[in-house]
C-alpha cells in the first residue's frame, strides 16, 4: 500500500508536564489521571491479553472539553484514543504508547427526548439500557442490544457499530443513528446527519459509524427509537444435531418469517450457563438450543409462532417451550445474554472471535470450527446469532501457560480465513480494532484497502486519532495476514 500514516511521535520528543498542565486547565485536576497506579484500570479493553499503559487519561464532561482536549493533542503532536465503558472485545480502545486516553463515561446526560419523531439525543457515556430506561414509559424502546446492553456505552456502540440479539430484524448500530456531533482529530466540531432517517447527500454520518474513533469523538448521538411490540414470544427449541438446528434456522427464514432475534447455543455453551446461572430451562443432552423471539401485532405474533413450533418439530426438535409473559421471556434469554461470563467458571481465560458466515453454511462450518479446535488442542464454544450467520466462537485456554495465548490467536485466525473462505466476513459487530487488522487483507484487495485509507487520511491526516487500529501496517503485521490458508481444511467445507 502507498498510503501509510505517519508515526507517533518518540517518548524524548513530548513534554508530558505541559500536557498535563494544558488539560488541567480545560478540565481541573481531578479529570486528569498520571499516577501509575490509576493508569493500569485504561491498559486495555474487554480483550484483555493485549495491554498497553497510557501516558495520561483525561476525563471530559461536554462537547466544548473534547474538542480543546483534542486541539491540544493536535498541537502536542500526540496520538489519542477515544474509550467508553472498555467492554470492546477486539481491542479497539487499546492505547497506543506515548498516548492520551480521552475516556468518555463522565459524558452520561440524555441531552432530548423527542416522541413526536422519535427519537433521543444522547452525550456517548450513556450505558445502553439507559435509553430504553428513559422511553419505556412512553412505549418506546432503543433496539440495538449488545449482550454487554447493562454496562457497555452508546459511544463505543458507535464506534464499533455493535450488534446484539435483535440485529436480525432491526440491524446494527448503524441502522438507528440518525446524527452525530463529531470533534475532528483537528479539534473542530461538525454536525452529521440530523433527526430524520433520510438525509440528503454523502451518507457521512454512515461513515463515522463503525470507523472505530480513528475520524473523530462523537459527542453526541441521535438515536431512533421505535414502539414497543403489541406482542412479544419467546421460542426454545432443542435439537439432537447442529445440522437439524441450522436447517431449522435456514427453513424458518424461507418461510418468509423474520424473527426479531434467532439464537443458537452448543452443548458446551448450554451446560457452562446452566452451571453458573442455572435457568433450569435448557435441556443439558441437546446437542443445541435455538431461541427464537417474535414480535409485532398480536394476530401475526400467534399465527408464526404456530409455524416456527411447526417448522423446528419437522426438522426434529424434541421440545418447543413458549414464552410470552415478559418475566419468562427474561428467563429464557437470561442463559445466554450470560454465555460468555459463564466461560470463566470452566477456564481462567477465554478468546472469544467474531465472524459472519452465510446460514446455509452454518452445519459444516461449526463441524470445522470443531475439527480446527481439535487440531490446535482446545475447546471452543459456540454461542451466535443464528439468524444473520454472526458466529462467536469462545476459545478456552490458560493464559498463565507461555504458548498458549499465541496458540488461541493462531486458531481464532484460522476461524476467521474460514468464514471468509466459505463468503463471510471477519467481523459482524465486535469490530476490527487491534486484534483483526492483521486479517483485513483476507477480505480485501490492497486497492480496497487504500481507498479506505484515503477516507482516514481526509478526516485524520496525521493519524493522531486511534493510530494502528482497523488497517494492517508492516511493522504490526508483516506478511502474516497474506498467509494462505490452513494446510487442509476439513473435507466438508465448499469454498466459496
Amino acid at each position: 500500500m502507498t498510503t501509510q500514516m505517519p508515526k507517533p511521535p518518540s517518548s524524548t520528543s513530548i513534554n508530558w508536564s505541559a500536557i498535563a498542565q494544558d488539560f488541567t486547565a480545560v478540565v481541573g485536576k481531578s479529570r486528569v489521571i498520571l499516577r501509575q497506579e490509576e493508569l493500569l484500570v485504561y491498559e486495555c479493553d474487554g480483550l484483555t491479553s493485549y495491554r498497553q499503559r497510557p501516558a495520561v487519561v483525561v476525563l471530559p464532561r461536554t462537547t466544548e472539553e473534547v474538542a480543546a482536549l483534542v486541539k491540544l493533542c493536535d498541537r502536542h503532536s500526540v496520538p489519542f484514543i477515544a474509550r467508553g465503558s472498555g467492554t470492546g472485545l477486539s481491542g479497539g480502545a487499546l492505547p497506543v504508547e506515548n498516548s492520551v486516553l480521552i475516556v468518555t463515561t463522565l459524558m452520561k446526560r440524555i441531552l432530548n427526548v423527542d416522541y413526536e419523531n422519535q427519537c433521543v439525543t444522547v452525550q456517548p457515556g450513556v450505558i445502553n439500557t439507559w435509553v430504553t430506561q428513559s422511553v419505556s414509559g412512553a412505549g418506546f424502546y432503543y433496539a440495538p442490544d449488545p449482550s454487554s446492553q447493562s454496562v457497555c456505552s452508546i459511544g463505543g456502540n458507535v464506534a464499533e457499530n455493535s450488534g446484539g440479539v435483535h440485529c436480525l430484524k432491526y440491524g446494527v448500530t448503524t441502522n438507528h443513528v440518525l446524527g452525530l456531533r463529531l470533534v475532528l482529530p483537528d479539534g473542530s466540531v461538525k454536525d452529521l446527519g440530523g433527526t430524520i432517517p433520510e438525509m440528503p447527500g454523502y451518507d457521512l454520518t454512515g461513515v463515522v459509524v463503525g470507523s472505530e474513533g480513528t475520524l473523530g469523538i462523537a459527542t453526541e448521538i441521535t438515536l431512533k427509537i421505535l414502539k414497543v411490540p403489541e406482542s412479544i414470544q419467546v421460542l426454545l427449541a432443542d435439537f439432537m444435531s447442529v445440522e437439524a438446528a441450522g436447517a431449522a434456522v435456514s427453513d424458518i427464514i424461507s418461510a418468509g418469517i423474520i424473527p426479531a432475534g434467532m439464537e443458537m447455543m452448543d452443548n458446551f455453551s448450554i451446560n457452562a450457563v446452566e452451571d453458573v446461572v442455572a435457568t433450569a430451562c435448557y435441556p443439558r443432552d441437546a446437542i443445541a438450543i435455538l431461541l427464537i423471539e417474535l414480535d409485532g401485532l398480536a394476530v401475526d405474533v400467534a399465527a408464526n409462532s404456530d409455524r416456527v413450533a411447526e417448522i423446528c418439530r419437522r426438522n426434529g426438535a424434541r421440545n418447543v417451550v413458549t414464552a410470552t409473559e415478559a418475566q419468562d421471556r427474561l428467563r429464557l434469554w437470561k442463559g445466554r445474554k450470560a454465555a460468555f461470563a459463564a466461560m470463566g467458571k470452566l477456564s481462567p481465560d477465554y478468546y472469544v472471535q467474531d465472524g459472519v458466515i452465510p446460514r446455509t453454511k452454518l452445519p459444516e462450518v461449526l463441524q470445522a470450527i470443531e475439527s480446527l479446535g481439535e487440531k490446535h488442542g482446545y475447546r471452543v464454544a459456540n454461542v451466535f446469532h443464528a439468524g444473520d450467520g454472526n458466529l462467536h466462537p469462545l476459545i478456552l485456554y490458560n493464559n498463565s501457560i507461555p504458548g498458549q495465548l499465541e496458540a488461541v490467536e493462531a486458531l481464532g485466525g484460522d476461524i476467521l480465513k474460514l468464514c471468509v473462505q466459505v463468503g463471510g466476513s471477519i467481523s459482524g459487530e465486535h469490530g476490527i480494532g487491534s486484534d483483526k487488522r492483521c486479517y483485513m487483507p483476507e477480505m480485501f484487495s490492497e486497492a480496497d484497502l487504500e481507498t479506505m485509507q484515503y477516507v482516514r487520511q481526509a478526516l485524520n491526516p496525521r493519524g493522531l486519532a486511534n493510530p494502528e487500529k482497523l488497517f494492517p501496517t508492516p511493522r504490526t503485521c508483516g506478511e502474516a495476514a497474506r498467509n494462505a490458508v490452513p494446510e487442509s481444511w476439513p473435507d466438508n467445507v465448499e469454498r466459496f
